[in-house]
This record gives structure tokens, sequence and C-alpha cells, in this order.
């Protein structure tokens, strides 16, 4: 999710390799600061020899999503507004009925939302909160290739222009082109009970498999994914997970995840055998150390976590190595009001900072702006 990423030229030359200036197309020669890039940017060292920097730069360069500006003093509204859905529930295209997971994308101006009873992943621009588009799915339950059956989660796979679904109960994960005209998907990864997902910078794509309590990371060429966290059968230990739901991945590969029945995230480094406590894990009632079934997760670029505390209606956030968190919005029991939530899921942010919710049992998607 909020990561840049820098897309390689497939075009190599004994030049390139030996000064770092790199060729393109019509004989345009820029040089590529190749170290030292700073989170969010980039550098060149001199200029174009050829053609307008403003003109070739489209070519070069291909961002994801940028990092979302917040801080660890940033504050939310508390009245959340409603910019999909509505709390009847239904199938209607202007309707979603108990959505799961969520991904926000910048560069189009939309949400997509694994519409879970529904069976479909749904699109909605943020500059139309009235209806939605179907995206993929939308056939009924079912198991064909234009079918899904309660999908949890959806990531939005801008290189190849696709959407990637835990399809949850056909138990594979599929990719959806975004074109249009799009009419069925194609099997990337089955025989798998997957949840969430996240790619890292590498294009690595993790998948929790909430029966078999681990989490695999998958290399574009490799069905069979290795091991990074959990797999030790379903307990509360160090090197164990308990029906694993949701995941964030950072640029170091370290992996967050969801612990939903230990009612705790837990963060697992890049080849550890064991993970660390990162959130709760002190039960799951409502005191600021506890979570009760937490569900949607992002870690921003100061390593604070922000995970939906489903369990007591609410968004916490965790600052690097705190004790205890704070709610950052919720927390005022369950309900249908603005600042309410019935069992929140997914979350997501975008470059402004902006915090989506996804309101499950209100059947809903909850803006919160930044005061």
């Amino acid at each position: 999710m909020y990561v840049t990423y820098i897309v390689r030229f497939k075009i190599t030359c004994e030049r390139c390799d030996a000064t770092s200036i790199c060729q393109y197309s019509q004989q345009v020669y820029y040089i590529l600061h190749t170290t030292g890039l700073a989170e969010s940017s980039f550098q060149f060292h001199g200029d174009f020899l050829a053609l307008p920097l403003k003109r070739e730069i489209s070519f070069v360069f291909r961002f994801l999503v940028a990092t979302p500006n917040i801080s660890a003093n940033t504050e939310w509204e508390q009245n959340g507004v409603t910019i999909a859905g509505d709390i009847g529930g239904g199938n209607n295209t202007n309707q979603l009925y108990y959505p799961y997971g969520i991904c926000v994308d910048d560069d189009d101006q939309t949400v997509a939302i694994a519409d879970y009873v529904n069976h479909r992943i749904v699109q909605w621009k943020k500059s139309d909160t009235k209806n939605g588009q179907v995206i993929a799915g939308g056939k009924g339950q079912g198991n064909q290739l234009d079918q899904l059956n309660s999908p949890t989660d959806v990531l939005i796979d801008k290189k190849m222009n696709s959407i990637i679904i835990c399809d949850r109960w056909n138990r594979r994960v599929v990719r959806w082109s975004r074109r249009s005209g799009t009419q069925q998907g194609e099997i990337l990864i089955d025989n798998i009970d997957c949840y969430g997902l996240a790619m890292d910078e590498q294009r690595y794509l993790y998948i929790s498999d909430y029966e078999r309590h681990e989490v695999r990371r998958y290399s574009p060429e490799d069905n069979n994914g290795a091991l990074v966290a959990g797999g030790n059968d379903k307990d509360d230990g160090l090197n164990q997970l308990k029906f694993p739901t949701y995941l964030f991945v950072d640029r170091q590969q370290n992996v967050y995840v969801s612990d939903n029945k230990n009612h705790r995230v837990m963060k697992w480094n890049k080849d550890v055998k064991e993970g660390i406590v990162v959130a709760g894990g002190q039960g799951a009632e409502r005191a600021l150390t506890q979570l009760g079934n937490p569900s949607g997760l992002f870690v921003d670029k100061l390593g604070s976590l922000y995970v939906v505390d489903s369990g007591n209606n609410r968004v916490m956030r965790w600052l690097q190595g705190a004790k205890q968190g704070t709610v950052v919005v919720g927390g005022n029991g369950q309900g249908a009001a603005a600042n309410q939530f019935f069992y929140p899921n997914g979350l997501s942010f975008d470059q402004n900072g902006t915090l989506y919710v996804v309101d499950l049992g209100n059947n809903r998607i909850q803006r919160f702006s930044i005061e």
C-alpha cells in the first residue's frame, strides 16, 4: 500500500552499467542517482542532454501511491462522512452488504471495496458517493472465473493495471484486469484459506492463511510461497498466530499481522522465527492496552501503527515502542451515528492522510479528514 517504487528499464547497455547513464528511446540520455534515495523522492545528478525533463519524466518513473502526510500528533475529525453504502445494506450499485477489505487509489481518485456478501469488488469514485461500479464478480456466489465467493481483501496493482483479490471461500487468490470490458479473472494461487493481502516494493505478494495460522510471501514466479510468520499451529506463542487476518509490509519487508483471536498485532522482522507483540495481547477488553479482534492495519513512516479494534468499535494508534494506544476515531459504543461503528473491519489512507474505515455492520465506508 502506501509505498513508492521505480519501474526498472528493460533496456541496458555497457554505458549504462559502467556509468549509471541510461539510454532511453530517441537517444535521450538521463543520469540517475543510484543510491541514497529519499523515502518519497528521487534525485538527478545532472540534466537531460536532450528534450526537456518534464516531457520525458513520465516514461521514467511510476509512483504507486504517495506516503500519507501524517505525524504522531495528527488528529482526525470525529464524525465520519459516508462515501459508500448505507446502513440498510443490499446489492444495488449504491449499496454494500458486509464490506471487508478496502484499497484507495489516489491516481484515479477511487476506492476499491471487497463486498463480502454480494461476492463482488466494487469501485467508488471519491467524487460520486451515490453509486459504485462492479469491477470483479457480481455474478452470484460461485467458483467460475467470472465469480467470487465472499471476498475479504483487495489490492490494487498499479504496474499490472489490475486488482488482486482474496476469494475467501473459493480458497484462492485471483487477479482481475482493471481494463474496461474485463469479464473474468485468473487464478494466481489456489488451495489457500486467504484472508489478507499486501505487496512490497519488490512485488512480492504476502497472504495470510486464516486456517493454517500463517503468512506466506510469494514471488511472481512462485506459487508455493515462503513462510514469513506463524506456521506452528494455532496458539499465543511468539512463533505462532491464531487466525491471522490483515497485513502490512514495510520498506524493510517486515510484516505486521493482525493476530485476530490472540487480540494482538505482531511484527515479524525479515527472516526471523519469532514475532514481537507491538499492540494488544492483554485480552479483548477496551482498556488502552488491549485490542479485541484486531483487523485492518497500517504503519506510517514513523513506525506508528494504526489498527482497527473491531471488537471495541474503534481505530487506535500505537506509537512505536508504546505500551498502550490512543483512540483515533470511534470508541463511542456500537451504533450507526457519525462517530460510531458497528464492528469496523478494514482501513486505508490516501496521500493526504485522510482515513477510510470499513464499517462492516453498518454496510458503509466512513471517511475521516484531518482536523
